[in-house]
Parts: C-alpha cells; structure tokens; sequence
C-alpha cells in the first residue's frame, strides 16, 4: 500500500512541474534576453539601443547583411568591439542550440 502511494505522490509531483519545465517560446526569450537593448519590436529605440549602435532588425535592409548562421553564431558567442567591449553578451550559457535558432527565425519576422 505504501507503494503505491509513493508512486502516486511521484506521479502528481510530476504532472504539477510540468508546465514549470517547459521551454520558453522565442517571443519569451527575445522579452527577456534581447528587448533591453534591441526593444520589443527589434527596432532598437531603447536607450541601451541607441547607445550601443544596435541594428534596427525591422529593417529589410540590415536583416540582408547577415545569415541565419551568422546571427546565430552572433547570438552564441556574443560581439566583441574591435577595442575589447563587450557589445552583446554572449547566450551559450543561458540558452539552447535550439532555442538560439527559434530566436533566429523570430529575428526573420521582425522586418515591417
């Protein structure tokens, strides 16, 4: 009997941290690690945006200068200034390959 209710007591701890461990959507990734600086629309009116220079990615125009595997090894590692400043912290650590590659196809659907 006491089997049994630990088993149950597994199951339902289980069913209740589920939806606690579901990965984030792109939208919920870009909010929380790019919006700061790239803004909410990716059109960089942020102050941190404006003063870092960042890219309107709402522009056809800039989105044509890079690849999708260039903005995702960008988004990997991070940009370093030719003088040694971090310009965007680097996300292998806090994101997954696969989570770096829907923000990727997120960025494609910025332009206006």
């Amino acid at each position: 009997m006491n089997t049994h209710k630990t088993i149950a007591a597994a199951a339902s701890a289980l069913l209740l941290a589920s939806p606690l461990a579901r990965a984030a959507t792109a939208a919920e990734n870009w909010t929380q690690s790019c919006a700061s600086c790239h803004g909410a629309d990716g059109a960089a009116h942020t102050k941190i945006g404006k003063r870092l220079g960042v890219k309107d990615l709402t522009d056809a125009a800039t989105q044509k200068t890079f690849t999708d595997a260039e903005l995702f090894d960008h988004l990997k590692g991070g940009e370093v200034a030719p003088d040694g400043k971090v310009k965007m912290k680097a996300f292998a650590d806090k994101l997954s390959d696969d989570e770096i590659k829907a923000i990727v196809a997120y960025v494609r659907t910025l332009p206006k």
